[in-house]
């Protein structure tokens, strides 16, 4: 059984509602969402969801390469999304409402707009060439190394008027910031206390563990199975990425980036959560730091990619369990910008398992806008194809578009995301008459309703919000699971398959809520049967 911390913060016992602000409401008619649309539905965020933070992915000034994560000025509001003051009255009605506000922050490169870079590559003695990693040609003029960038190809540029390569571990937009040069330190760590100072509680830390590379920029070993970490990816799973990201180094890093933070911590508790895809439990659980002093969590992706099987999901839950010690927080997650909705992934009953399993395990959970009422994939025709990845590697299925269509609000045109008439920035799905937030409200059995009693329960429970987690049973079709506080103890019982299965419990209890909602403060005794993809919370 894992302890539970006595003091919770907010990032502890809260549950994370992460935006992606092009397609969550568009407030001026334009087509695509802006901070005025997030505004907008805050009372839903805070009063009719009951969320406790909001992620906000990158709205900074940008040439929209990446879609925002090519950052030219990391201290200013893009106008497609608005304006600083509309920034700070968002922040402001969130924070009324008790509502928390994370930032995304994009460290390991920045535009190639920005004015640090058209500095650094104008001439090889610009004060701000090294503010980014330059290299020379080999002798044949070929790349400095094999290294590979993550959305197709080399990950070295050719710049013909300084004649050397610059790194780019993502688009050639994109080139990477040279950490390593305490010029750069300063500047990015400037322009969190900006954010800091305006208010923000913290930060989503984008490929946290990029930052620091092999200072010998050694060839990276080729991979001899090909085998991706979590997806295929092309020519980039050739290789074993040992030396273009995830240096020891970053853990120094990260400790002078954690004391940044806590120079606001007199003011209120400010949190980082990075996003670190490492297959390896133990590595991974590095990122918190020895001492508990660098991320406050690195994310903890490994259920998106998890099959929706019983045994293979508790394994995960026992290996995060297994690895953390001194008070060190979980987290969960199960979409977002990047992966494929969860509901398209594993079904829609199997889904509404999801958010229970989501909302009810140790540590802090986070939810993709929409999946509170199960939104599937859009399809996105060839000719509306907005994600560079995709265009770029291509057969594969890597673009990102489906999963960032918009927020489904009604049954009017253009799901209420954007008036009628507009064309929107994606397609909104298909579905979107019978599935969007309105028709779900009034429906007391939909996935909305589901999510919204889901997370009133946890709120209310200390158990749920921040108790001990034990595994009880669980075979290859269920999972059962304790959460305890005190003399509160609840029981959660999942079936993962589409058959009803049977289940033993110590002791008895009250079921006090099921996925399909239609039962409660039903007695339970010694066994108990799970109608397919059926979860309940019960009060031991």
């Amino acid at each position: 059984m894992t302890d539970f911390p006595t003091r919770l913060l907010w990032w502890q016992r809260g549950v994370v509602y992460q935006i992606y602000p092009r397609s969550f409401m568009d407030a001026n008619g334009d087509g695509i969402g802006d901070l005025r649309g997030v505004l907008q539905k805050i009372d839903y965020l805070a009063e009719t969801l009951g969320i406790d933070a909001i992620w906000l992915s990158p709205f900074f000034t940008s040439p929209m390469a990446d879609f925002g994560y090519d950052v030219a000025d990391y201290c200013d509001v893009d106008p497609i999304f608005g304006t600083l003051a509309d920034f700070d009255a968002l922040l402001a009605a969130a924070h009324a409402r008790g509502v928390k506000v994370l930032i995304d922050f994009v460290p390991n490169h920045s535009s190639d707009q920005h004015a640090w870079f058209k500095e650094s590559r104008s001439a090889r003695d610009n004060p701000k060439r090294n503010w980014y990693v330059w290299a020379d040609p080999k002798p044949d003029g070929s790349p400095p190394n094999n290294w590979l960038s993550l959305f197709g190809g080399s990950a070295w540029e050719f710049d013909a008027h300084t004649g050397q390569y610059y790194l780019h571990s993502f688009l050639k937009e994109q080139p990477d910031l040279n950490w390593r040069n305490p010029e750069v330190k300063a500047a990015m760590f400037d322009a969190m206390r900006f954010w800091l100072r305006r208010g923000v509680d913290g930060f989503r830390v984008d490929v946290a563990h990029f930052l620091m590379k092999d200072p010998e920029m050694r060839d990276n070993p080729l991979s001899e199975s090909g085998m991706a970490l979590y997806k295929p990816m092309g020519d980039y799973d050739s290789q074993v990425h040992l030396y273009d990201k995830g240096h020891p180094d970053n853990h120094a890093l990260y400790r002078e980036f954690r004391a940044v933070l806590d120079e606001f911590e007199p003011i209120s508790p400010r949190m980082a959560v990075g996003e670190i895809h490492i297959a390896d439990w133990d590595e991974w659980a590095t990122y918190y730091g020895a001492n508990n002093d660098e991320l406050h969590m690195p994310f903890n992706f490994a259920l998106i990619n998890t099959p929706w099987r019983a045994e293979i999901v508790r394994e995960v839950v026992e290996n995060v369990e297994r690895v953390l010690t001194n008070g060190q927080q979980p987290n969960y997650v199960f979409s977002n910008h990047d992966e494929h909705r969860i509901a398209s992934r594993i079904g829609a009953e199997a889904a509404r398992a999801c958010m229970l399993l989501l909302l009810t395990l140790r540590g802090t959970p986070t939810m993709y806008y929409g999946d509170e009422i199960g939104m599937v994939d859009g399809d996105i025709p060839p000719e509306l194809a907005q994600d560079p990845w995709g265009k770029n590697v291509q057969g594969l299925g890597l673009g990102r578009d489906p999963e960032r269509t918009p927020m489904q609000w009604d049954s009017t045109p253009n799901s209420g995301f954007s008036p009628e008439g507009v064309r929107t920035w994606l397609p909104v799905t298909a579905d979107y008459p019978t599935r969007n937030v309105a028709a779900q409200l009034a429906d007391p059995h939909s996935m909305l309703n589901l999510t919204r009693a889901l997370l009133k329960l946890r709120r209310e429970s200390p158990a749920l919000h921040g108790g001990a987690y034990r595994t009880l049973s669980g075979d290859a079709h269920t999972y059962v699971f304790e959460r305890t506080a005190g003399d509160q103890r609840f029981v959660v019982a999942i079936n993962f398959t589409a058959e009803a299965q049977t289940v033993a419990l110590s002791g008895g209890g009250t079921l006090i809520l099921s996925t399909a909602l239609d039962r409660a403060d039903e007695a339970v005794g010694g066994t108990f049967s799970l109608r397919p993809y059926e979860g309940v919370i019960i009060r031991a």
